[in-house]
């Protein structure tokens, strides 16, 4: 076939030249070096329609972010050789037929690139990114992305949308549960985690995905929480809370990074070049950059272009290489070029990344490589993967609150009842963003609950009332089984939609009529368990105030039921820690643990200060905070010294035991806090921390260094530094409790 002789036309041509490439004088080792004369080779060939071609991808289905149905006309441009990326197109079959007619029926055959957004799982569903979060196990976090990878490429899939790196200190913003919560620390180690989860050491590794850093950048600071919407900050504001974890994602060798919707300090950031220039410049990231959803041909609607011509050229000179279903460049770009207006060679310039990145995952050398459907059937929801996600699950679950040892019950309960609108839901646990994943290949936390229990338990269900819903008839049976009942599962919280992308609320509050069945089975006086499902913080002041216990479970995924199960009957002691606070009603938002203090800090005794006349300034649950069935000292903080110069190393050890009757997980926190800068630095920031396991009566000393560098931050100047002066180091379970030593860097 004509397509077919033109792709073993390139790949002679390619390995002609690989083998006469010598040169003495460059500097890249020589794989690299062959890399690229392979992707020049590629690019001599191409004419100017065929590289804008390359810039462009295109959807192939309905998705959230924006509506293309299957039969949009996009046949024609893949034809024509006008695609060189298609997103939302998944399985094997699909991809391999596309492929198919790229390689046979364009002049040159180049491979597609199919990319999707797979971020927590694509048929196995992990929970959501903020909970996974919660367990602070990088291992973890890294395995669950790695599974993904599996399975994505195992479904043709060669490029993820993820990780999301923002960070997000207001939880009104839906798409918090996509990330890593409030601390920059903490998401540039999650960061960096989920990156090689996805690239592993080698992208051209058939189980490998590339992976893409987003949103680029300050996505997380919307205004109002509402999704999309501006933000503004200093640049101090942006390099020392944004930026760190995307910085992490370039060290860690992330293949793309994703331009973020909204506008920062009046540019867009697809129009942005400030970005661009601390990317490439400063981080030296030499991969492609993509837009977001149209946000290319967005840049009219912000007030920046006039027309699709002046918003091509703006995202060119901000450094997008790719065109994501807005098909502003294959419009405009060439009569661009030929007016002179852009240079061919910044054309070139991208398409190189584009295609580099193509060699990179083996695509020239097998198209077809992606497309096994053994491999595909073998590979998705399978056993190993399923355990995996339950063993997630389980360490993303943080117990909040557990007055009088209520939990864990016991398998042999009597009379359990199971109350709630999400307590038989397998749709809702999944959350959103789930990749491929069913509700029916879910379990539902009543399912796992009866395969836990003993089987003389006597289990009642209701679900009161729907999530959102004002319907109250409910109520009546609801009530009338918790009478009955030893203890009671109050399972309630939000469904998948409410959070996400283009899901932001007002209110942090339970939705709908649900805090009113909280009120009315607490009203009855029998043990109660709020369960929470949720993909953001809420505000849950008058139930943490009447509840005895309290879980937070997020959406968990897949093995949601049986890993609830497992922590309600105590067969694993929760030791999830929240990474992002959670406020006692909504309008103490943002409420965050790295805050600065103000020339008046809030006291209650006094009028003129920083403070709330009717709402604590203190979160509900400060960052780092879960408790656990056991309990854990802290004693004997000790520092090697006092003072330290700019080349030393400071030595803080911490001894912590297990005085309670359970095994154990703790996760110990350091934070450190400059007293006196050049500028106003934050309370406390953490800088390290530890998961231990402790059975009853074993103490353990946990010792972290600080070195100077875990002190530096951008000074008066702008430039990133260690001032000399005193510290607190602090070290405790939380960021709200903690044992406290001071020290002093001298030059």
């Amino acid at each position: 076939m004509k397509g077919d002789k033109h792709f073993i036309f390139i790949i002679a041509l390619i390995a002609l030249i690989s083998g006469a490439c010598r040169n003495k004088n460059i500097q890249q080792n020589q794989e690299d070096y062959i890399l690229e004369r392979k992707v020049d080779s590629v690019l001599a060939l191409m004419t100017l329609e065929e590289k804008i071609g390359q810039m462009s991808q295109l959807s192939g289905r309905w998705e959230f972010t924006g509506p293309v149905s299957d039969d949009h006309p996009y046949m024609d441009d893949v034809k024509n050789g006008r695609v060189g990326s298609m997103l939302n197109i998944t399985g094997v079959k699909q991809t391999r037929e596309l492929q198919r007619i790229t390689l046979s029926e364009t002049r040159l055959g180049i491979p597609l690139l199919f990319g999707y957004d797979i971020i927590h799982g694509y048929k196995t569903i992990f929970p959501v990114p903020l909970a996974e979060a919660c367990s602070w196990d990088l291992d973890l976090i890294e395995n669950s992305a790695r599974i993904a990878a599996e399975e994505g490429t195992a479904a043709g899939i060669h490029w993820t949308f993820a990780p999301m790196v923002d960070i997000a200190r207001d939880p009104r913003w839906g798409r918090i549960m996509e990330g890593a919560g409030e601390d920059p620390y903490l998401g540039a180690l999650v960061a960096r985690a989920r990156v090689r989860g996805y690239q592993g050491d080698d992208l051209s590794n058939i189980n490998t995905l590339a992976a893409c850093a987003k949103h680029y950048a300050a996505y997380g600071a919307a205004e109002g929480g509402r999704d999309y919407n501006t933000t503004d900050m200093s640049e101090r504001t942006l390099r020392e809370i944004y930026l760190p974890p995307f910085k992490s994602a370039t060290e860690e060798g992330v293949a793309t990074f994703m331009k973020s919707f909204n506008e920062l300090n009046g540019i867009p950031a697809s129009a942005n070049r400030m970005l661009d220039y601390i990317l490439r410049e400063e981080w030296g990231f030499k991969g492609m950059v993509v837009s977001d959803w149209n946000s290319v041909g967005e840049l009219i609607p912000h007030g920046i272009a006039r027309n699709k011509k002046e918003a091509a050229i703006l995202a060119m000179r901000a450094g997008i290489d790719m065109d994501m279903q807005g098909n502003v460049y294959n419009e405009v770009l060439q009569e661009l070029v030929e007016n002179k207006i852009i240079p061919e060679k910044k054309i070139d310039e991208s398409v190189r990344k584009i295609l580099r990145l193509k060699f990179q995952l083996g695509l020239f050398d097998d198209p077809y490589r992606y497309c096994n459907e053994k491999r595909e059937q073998e590979l998705l929801l399978n056993h190993e993967y399923r355990l995996a996600a339950r063993k997630a699950a389980r360490e993303s679950i943080v117990l909040l609150k557990n007055e009088g040892h209520l939990l864990p019950l016991d398998k042999n309960i009597r009379r359990l009842a199971i109350i709630g609108p999400l307590a038989d839901n397998r749709y809702d646990i999944l959350g959103e963003w789930r990749g491929r994943g069913e509700a029916k290949d879910a379990v539902s936390l009543l399912e796992g609950i009866k395969l836990k229990v003993d089987a003389r338990t006597k289990i009642a269900y209701s679900e009161g009332c729907s999530i959102s819903g004002e319907d109250r008839s409910g109520f009546k049976q609801a009530i009338s089984i918790a009478r009955k009942a030893d203890a009671i599962l109050l399972v309630v919280g939000e469904s998948a939609n409410m959070a996400g992308e283009g899901h932001s609320r007002s209110s942090l509050d339970l939705p709908g009529i649900q805090h009113e069945l909280v009120k009315e089975i607490y009203n009855i006086g029998k043990p109660v368990i709020m369960i929470l499902m949720n993909g953001r913080p809420l505000a849950i002041h008058w139930e943490n105030e009447h509840l005895p216990a309290i879980l937070e479970t997020w959406q968990l995924g897949t093995e949601a039921g049986n890993a609830i199960a497992d922590v309600i009957f105590g067969d694993y002691n929760p030791s999830g820690k929240l990474v992002v606070s959670f406020p006692h009603v909504t309008g103490q938002i943002p409420v965050y643990y790295n805050h600065k203090n103000t020339g008046r800090p809030g006291t209650n005794d006094y009028r003129f200060n920083s403070k709330y006349l009717d709402n604590p300034v203190e979160p509900l649950y400060p960052f780092g905070y879960g408790l656990s069935y056991t309990s854990f000292s802290y004693s004997n903080l000790r520092l090697s010294t006092d003072t330290i110069s700019m080349k030393d190393t400071l030595e803080v050890r911490v001894t912590i035991k297990n005085t309670g009757k359970y095994s154990g997980e703790e996760i110990v926190q350091l934070y450190v806090r400059d007293l006196f800068g050049s500028v106003t630095r934050p309370v406390k920031e953490l800088k390290d921390f530890r998961k231990i396991h402790l059975d009853p009566d074993e103490e353990q000393d946990i010792i972290f260094r600080i070195h100077t560098d875990m002190l530096k931050f951008y000074d008066i100047h702008m430039h990133r530094k260690a001032e000399p002066g005193h510290f607190h180091v602090m070290t405790g379970p939380n960021s709200a409790e903690y044992l406290q030593q001071e020290f002093i860097l001298i030059h």
